[in-house]
């Protein structure tokens, strides 16, 4: 008696990260000289990061949110102060805020873009707000010109969550500049697989003041001082000392050397998203009530990932069930943190509004945030994907919506 075939529906995941011969060859040179951890190949990638961006400095760390922590406490936020973010952006935002023990002040996002409206951004300012930490959501810059210019007038500090935006540039003074050349204080990326471009895991801050710059590389060894390099290739011993709290932030050899060649290869798969989200636009164009992405003039997104919102009265999980059902992965619009079981239990603020103190997730200003989580789908984007591919991913979008 003969089994019945089955057939396996392939899958078209969310993403997927580009990797070849080059990284493969590349982690070959830490491994051959024994030097894994924070070494020389992380002082290149620096070097190299920093000329991409047209940064003054680069200092390369474990993970994005150790990169924003270190940033924040490196502007001076501290216990008791306030930092006006956005809720609307994976946790990590929020918790290094409270990594610093200040409090989050959340205000709302722009409907098309999904990045902090510049209009709340004043009206939330207190005698406590210490700093402005903005989003550059999905790899889409936010609007930094209208940031940077409330920052200064209240002399308030302003760090940049470029986590998703490696390659995204915007338009500054007539001339496009790469994300990461600060005209705020600090810029954070992340490598994460999940990112353009990654090292595994791993972040980067971005930084035009050498005294931000030299406070970074203290605290990411402990507060060792004499770094690792110095000390090994010393000739008379030496004794480090540690001259305060520091931290285990360092990034690895062998991720930076990745790191190396995946930012060769940042301006071609920047290009490549580019023109994977012009199809999609184009082709989703047709479908009534969905709301496609809004990318300003003065903006050129990595497209790190591609959210559309829903039409009204669909349910989300339902249409993403459908489409997972025909092979395609998709992922709800970006999280909330202010909903997070974990702020029920942390202090945070919502233009006036406190949280905390009886555990609600409720904040009736922050109604674009909390619509693009409810609303919002992301789509497959990922350099190698065909015309096939999001092709699939369009008609079961359809599919969905017509049930």
């Amino acid at each position: 008696m003969s089994r019945p075939t089955m057939t396996t529906v392939r899958q078209v995941p969310i993403a997927r990260p580009v990797m070849g011969e080059a990284e493969m060859r590349a982690v070959q040179r830490p491994l051959s000289t024994g030097w894994l951890t924070q070494g020389p190949e992380v002082a290149a990638f620096e070097s190299e990061f920093a000329d991409f961006t047209g940064a003054a400095h680069a200092c390369a760390v474990s993970n994005c949110t150790t990169a924003l922590h270190l940033a924040l406490r490196a502007v001076g936020v501290s216990s008791g102060d306030e930092v006006i973010t956005v809720s609307h952006s994976f946790i990590a935002s929020a918790n290094a805020i409270r990594y610093c023990d200040a409090v989050p002040v959340f205000v709302d996002v722009q409907r098309g873009t999904g990045n902090i409206d510049p209009l709340q951004l004043e009206v939330a300012i207190t005698p406590r707000t210490k700093a402005i930490l903005i989003v550059h959501q999905l790899g889409m810059p936010c609007d930094l010109e209208a940031a940077v210019a409330i920052a200064r007038r209240h002399g308030l500090r302003l760090v940049e969550d470029a986590a998703c935006a490696a390659g995204s540039s915007i338009l500054w003074g007539g001339q496009w500049e790469q994300i990461g050349r600060p005209h705020g204080d600090v810029a954070c990326f992340s490598f994460h697989p999940r990112k353009v471009m990654t090292t595994g895991d791993g972040g980067m801050l971005t930084t035009n003041l050498p005294e931000l710059d030299k406070q970074f590389r203290l605290w990411r060894q402990h507060s060792m001082t004499v770094a690792d390099t110095a000390r090994h290739s010393a000739r008379t011993v030496v004794f480090e000392e540690y001259s305060e709290l520091g931290f285990n932030y360092r990034m690895t050899d062998l991720q930076a050397a990745v790191g190396r060649e995946q930012l060769i290869r940042l301006p071609g798969m920047v290009a490549e998203r580019r023109r994977l989200a012009r199809r999609y636009s184009e082709v989703l164009s047709g479908i009534a009530g969905l709301q496609l992405p809004y990318e300003p003039p003065w903006a050129r997104s990595n497209w790190q990932s591609y959210c559309v919102r829903l039409p009204a009265g669909r349910d989300q999980r339902r249409v993403m069930q459908s489409m997972l059902d025909a092979g395609i992965a998709t992922r709800r619009g970006v999280m909330c943190a202010h909903r997070e079981p974990a702020f029920r239990l942390e202090p945070w603020r919502c233009r006036g509004v406190s949280g905390v103190v009886e555990g609600s997730d409720d904040c009736t200003t922050l109604f674009e945030s909390e619509a693009i989580t409810d609303h919002g789908l992301i789509l497959p984007l990922f350099v190698g994907m065909t015309d096939d591919d999001q092709g699939r991913v369009v008609a079961a979008l359809a599919s969905a919506l017509d049930e």
